[in-house]
């Protein structure tokens, strides 16, 4: 039988910044792959 696509999306797994290993909070439309911090951080 066929998952939800809602149940399939609360499944995956939180985003996590490869830099820190911080979860991330997801935003629609962004395809950021590190953490507001470890980005400006690198701003510096």
């Amino acid at each position: 039988m066929l998952m939800s696509p809602l149940e399939f999306f609360r499944s995956l797994p939180k985003k996590e910044c490869p830099e820190c290993g911080d979860h991330m909070e997801e935003q629609a439309e962004s395809y950021m792959m590190e953490c507001d911090r470890c980005l400006s951080k690198r701003e510096e």
